[in-house]
């Protein structure tokens, strides 16, 4: 009997399928297509959604008329749970989802899947973290216009994050919680707007909101928001933690009458010292901390001030040293008026050398008991560097001045207060995810500025999604008291989602032509930590 052969293909699962199954979990897809209105496409919005993170988290950096190329090796019905073919998801249709989205309102959208995936994974915390960034664009969209229509973006050139100010740009305004740092609240902004005009805005106008479904109280950010009229914009009922610029005289005052050594000890890095402050009519404590680490890093910048400044200190007394005056009184009082301009070293008078001039064109030792025709007298003097106000400075450099509106220390004590402020970092590092080459937002390139504010939605779902799954993750490890090898394969219950999406690289579907499926290249670990995600992961891999 002649041997038949099986008809086979291979399909690419790898991490996507955790990406899937959070997708999943979170219930977007129907989230989505609830709020949208329906499209007689075979393609829903909420498909289409999810396709383009998929495709973000893809990390191979597509633009959108290359999806239907990223998905035409991936098991789409695994992945999306529909029968969708690869080439349905084209630019057609996922430009057609992005208009939807502009046309809800992409900030409005964006923050009602946000709440109910925090609802959903139980995150409750007090504390939120507001930041922007910029992305620069290909195109110039409407960067001509002197003003953008209304409810658009205007993509024009601003201050750039990247240092890439020639380029036109949109800014992301992001609320970050600071449990499983899920972005909250998203909204893009024009490519010339400030922080300072922003940052009061959406405080106002979210946190309460955010309060009353997540228990956000505190919002925290950097001294950006840190004006007169951002802090008068703050509800009574919000508070907030922000750095104050160090620019401010109030501040340079506060700083300048603290004694780092008399400072209360807080930990074994900081100290703190707290001073009350009515700053635009608004009750506030203001906590200046010292940090070692701090000091350390100012005085490596200091110590190149210093150079720089003795250097230039070495010219001025040449010069000093080499005018001649006409007489004592004058050469005294000009050294007087001199010393305030040695700010790092001490010019010490050693006295004045008198010179005897006997004349134009005379050369050679002047005879016996010529007089000289003129007197006039020379400083001389020398530098000693001077260690008091370079200590003084050296531990000032590590000072920073935190401010809030919650005036009871038992509600908000000055460690708290500092661990949280801290946590800032959790935007940024969203930042830089978004950011990441391998993202799909190196730059970003649309028909035009409304599907940029939409993709920019989709872009922070992206994030969500990525923090929703380490959060899992790292929680489904701890709860059960279980591990996940990490780079070196030693065992390790904190491992970050990007890393678990490269040990799950390899994984693919086979489908055989007697309608059988085969998920190749699982090992025991990838098992392992699918059986604790629960059936929305395990379904997408058997």
């Amino acid at each position: 009997m002649e041997n038949q052969s099986i008809r086979y293909q291979s399909k690419d699962l790898g991490h996507l399928g955790l990406v899937a199954g959070m997708c999943h979990e979170l219930g977007l897809i129907e989230q989505i297509d609830q709020r949208l209105p329906p499209t007689d496409k075979s393609v829903s919005h909420g498909t289409a959604v999810v396709a383009m993170i998929l495709n973000g988290l893809g990390f191979v950096s597509q633009t959108l008329y290359l999806v239907p190329h990223f998905f035409r090796d991936k098991p789409l019905s695994r992945l999306l749970r529909q029968e969708v073919s690869a080439d349905e998801l084209n630019d057609d249709s996922l430009g057609r989802t992005l208009d939807a989205i502009f046309a809800y309102g992409a900030s409005e959208l964006y923050s009602q899947l946000a709440v109910h995936s925090a609802q959903h994974l139980g995150l409750q915390t007090r504390f939120g973290h507001l930041d922007s960034t910029s992305f620069h664009v290909d195109g110039q969209y409407n960067s001509a216009w002197e003003v953008s229509e209304e409810n658009v973006i205007h993509i024009t050139q601003g201050y750039s994050r990247d240092h890439r100010q020639e380029l036109n740009q949109v800014m992301l305004n992001l609320i970050v919680e600071a449990q499983a740092s899920i972005p909250l609240h998203m909204e893009a902004a024009s490519g010339n707007r400030s922080d300072k005009e922003s940052f009061g805005r959406i405080v106002k106008e979210h946190c309460e909101n955010l309060k009353n479904r997540v228990g956000i109280e505190y919002m925290i950010a950097d001294s950006a928001f840190y004006t007169q009229r951002t802090i008068q914009q703050v509800s009574p009922h919000t508070f907030f933690i922000s750095r104050v610029p160090s620019t401010l005289s109030l501040v340079q005052q506060f700083i300048e009458g603290i004694d780092v050594d008399q400072m209360q000890i807080l930990d074994a890095n900081h100290r703190y010292e707290e001073l009350g402050s009515l700053y635009g009519g608004v009750p506030q404590r203001w906590m200046a901390y010292h940090s070692q680490e701090a000091e350390a890093r100012s005085w490596k910048t200091l110590k190149k001030k210093l150079l720089k400044e003795s250097q230039e200190d070495q010219k001025r007394l040449k010069h000093l040293c080499a005018r001649e005056f006409a007489c004592e009184a004058d050469a005294r009082h000009h050294f007087e008026k001199s010393k305030p301009h040695f700010q790092w070293t001490q010019v010490q008078f050693q006295g004045l050398e008198e010179v005897h001039k006997y004349g134009k064109g005379k050369v050679g030792k002047p005879r016996k008991q010529e007089l000289p025709e003129t007197i006039v007298y020379k400083i001389q003097a020398d530098l000693r560097m001077d260690l008091a106000p370079i200590d003084q400075a050296r531990k000032k450099g590590g000072i920073f001045v935190l401010a809030t509106n919650q005036i009871d220390p038992s509600e908000l004590s000055p460690k708290t207060l500092l661990k949280n402020y801290k946590n800032q970092s959790k935007v940024e590092r969203g930042f830089r995810f978004l950011k990441d080459p391998y993202f799909f937002t190196s730059s970003l390139f649309l028909k035009k500025p409304q599907r940029i504010t939409a993709l920019m939605m989709i872009m922070t779902l992206c994030l969500l999604v990525y923090a929703a799954l380490e959060h899992r993750i790292r929680g489904t490890l701890l709860e059960n008291q279980e591990t996940y090898p990490d780079q070196k394969g030693k065992p390790s219950n904190r491992p970050t989602a990007r890393w678990v999406f490269s040990s799950f690289k390899g994984i693919h579907v086979l489908y055989l032509d007697t309608n059988q499926t085969l998920v190749l290249n699982m090992k025991p670990h990838h098992s392992q930590l699918l059986r604790l995600l629960g059936p929305p992961y395990q379904s997408v891999y058997s």
